[in-house]
């Protein structure tokens, strides 16, 4: 397996002008009361991407658009120093009675509200990548998400999209190829029962698209104790979770934690103060 070039702490924790994501990113799903609070940690600590859906069944976009004022205002950050990336949800993954656009709309226009809520809640001007949080279940209708999504791409209001739970090599190609502009993120789940999707990160890296993974300690309990990951672990003086976070930088995936506990937030940063050697990646990598 090739190895990336090493990125420096730096290149992979403070926002980049271009709209690219950290290589760690804070995941904000499921934190409820505690996102403002949560999210203010996290960049007081060093996160500078913040992940989020205008979604509200999951998410409290508002709330994350309250913890980066907090942080803002106090002069942690400025805008420019975070990415900022949330998605637009199609119907299905909606609660009915709190969709955040015009459930009768077409798509594009479907896109265009959420986008403009996503602004409002986030307290910006633009984002640096809107992902579509998932295919739709009639291919014309995702199309015209993508389209509406390319639009806001042409006015500025996002530097990049994506595309979340796409978990065909086929589909995502096909999307590629068919897209005006072409995905820059594709975020799923990562687990063994996709094959840890090595044909689409395959693709991703040949293409120059960022692939990030979510759920990516939750299932893979199976690799933290593995015995190649503990005698690492030990080696570095390091956590399980932190040599399964510092493999995948190393081969270029970008790694979601949505921890709640500060000591891990540290640790999760802490991940780029160490380097696997090559035949320690190797090693690693058979277990995915």
């Amino acid at each position: 397996m090739s190895v990336p070039p090493h990125l420096t702490q730096s290149d992979l924790t403070v926002g980049r002008s271009d709209g690219r994501s950290p290589g760690i990113l804070y995941g904000t799903a499921w934190k409820k009361l505690q996102t403002t609070a949560l999210v203010a940690k996290a960049i007081d600590l060093g996160f500078r991407g913040i992940d989020t859906a205008c979604q509200p069944k999951h998410y409290d976009e508002a709330a994350v658009g309250a913890g980066v004022a907090v942080c803002i205002d106090a002069g942690v950050v400025t805008r420019n120093d975070l990415y900022l990336q949330t998605k637009f949800t199609p119907l299905s993954g909606q609660d009915p009675s709190r969709i955040p656009y015009d459930p009768g709309a077409p798509v594009a226009d479907q896109v265009a509200q959420s986008f403009r809520v996503s602004l409002q809640n986030l307290r910006t001007t633009y984002l640096d990548c809107l992902v579509l949080h998932s295919p739709l279940a009639d291919a014309r209708q995702t199309d015209d998400a993508w389209q509406a999504m390319e639009t806001i791409v042409d006015a500025s209001g996002s530097k990049h999209i994506g595309i979340s739970n796409c978990y065909s090599a086929g589909y995502l190609q096909t999307l590629y190829r068919r897209a005006r502009v072409k995905p820059a993120v594709v975020q799923n789940r990562f687990y063994a029962q996709t094959n840890y999707d090595r044909e689409i990160r395959v693709f991703c890296r040949q293409h120059g698209i960022t692939y990030q993974s979510f759920w990516t300690l939750t299932a893979n309990a199976q690799i933290l104790s593995h015995d190649t990951t503990v005698s690492l672990a030990s080696k570095y003086a390091r956590t399980p979770a932190q040599i399964l976070f510092r493999y995948l930088t190393h081969v270029g995936v970008v790694p979601l934690t949505g921890t709640t506990s500060e000591l891990h937030m540290r640790q999760d940063l802490q991940i780029f103060d160490f380097n696997l050697t090559e035949r320690e990646q190797a090693s690693f990598g058979a277990l995915l």
